[in-house]
């Protein structure tokens, strides 16, 4: 339906960009969620946390239980068995990412700040651990592929969602500290005198 030149080009822009928009979307509710609720971190800091957490939970984990696989590369057949496996990772590294932020949050009342962390960042590392071994894998990429090529569509695809977390964080963490300090320095003007 969909000729190749058009995927490579306009729909993969098009692609990328809803894509790109609904997580931005999403963060910015994270964001207004999460931001003074962990400490009194300003927008950037707060911005960075979300962005490196999303990475990881979202990006990184499930990349490296089920890497990305070149277009038509595996049995047709299996497809909807290894998006549902591939969802699933998602859906849990990131509910073990929640809980990570949780179980530091607690912790911190009871222990250092950093010791917290630590032990809360090892929790979230042992369950994705537990869970990647659990999960089945799914290895169908055809002896005779390409090793290089499936190599660089690989580090391609990671290399992609770095970037995109990357400028999400850092965009969204400077345009609200501006948008705050506007907003601060216009905060008198608006007072009124009854």
């Amino acid at each position: 339906m969909v000729s190749r030149p058009v995927q490579a080009g306009v729909g993969l822009l098009t692609g990328v960009v809803v894509f790109a928009s609904s997580l931005g979307g999403l963060f910015a509710l994270t964001f207004a969620f999460v931001h003074g609720r962990f400490g009194d971190s300003g927008p950037r800091v707060t911005a960075a946390f979300i962005a490196i957490a999303g990475f990881v939970s979202v990006g990184l984990v499930p990349f490296l239980k089920y890497p990305a696989n070149p277009p038509a590369v595996g049995d047709p057949s299996t497809l909807g068995m290894r998006t549902s496996l591939y969802f699933a990772m998602i859906a849990i590294s990131l509910a073990a990412m929640i809980g990570t932020a949780l179980l530091q949050r607690h912790l911190s009342s009871r222990m250092s700040v950093w010791n917290a962390s630590v032990v809360a960042a090892l929790g979230y590392i042992v369950v994705m651990i537990v869970v990647a071994v659990g999960l089945p894998g799914v290895n169908e990429v055809p002896e005779q592929f390409p090793a290089v090529v499936l190599w660089q569509f690989r580090l391609s695809s990671i290399g992609a969602q770095l970037l995109m977390w990357t400028t999400i964080g850092l965009l969204f963490g400077l345009l609200t500290e501006r948008a705050a300090e506007t907003g601060m320095r216009r905060a008198p003007l608006r007072t009124s005198t009854v």
